[in-house]
């Protein structure tokens, strides 16, 4: 049975600074550590090859940032 992989995009980050965006939040069924914590995606789908896991994405909940982000900028418009 192949692992998986939880990860889910960052909430602070600027869009052009070149930053990585995404961290890694939980495996299941892998003998894995990991050591960096602000992973790319280049970097997550590398990890994922090489130990055979699935990368599955963590969905936003209703009180994420960037809602409350969308939220005040059409009020500000």
């Amino acid at each position: 049975m192949a692992g998986k992989l939880f990860y889910r995009e960052r909430t602070k980050y600027a869009d052009a600074s070149h930053m990585p965006r995404y961290i890694l939040v939980a495996t299941y069924n892998l003998d894995l550590k990991v050591y960096g914590q602000h992973l790319r995606m280049s970097e997550l789908k590398a990890i994922a090859d090489s130990t055979g896991a699935e990368l599955i994405a963590l969905p936003r909940g209703e009180q994420s940032g960037q809602r409350r982000r969308d939220d005040w900028e059409s009020k500000a418009s």
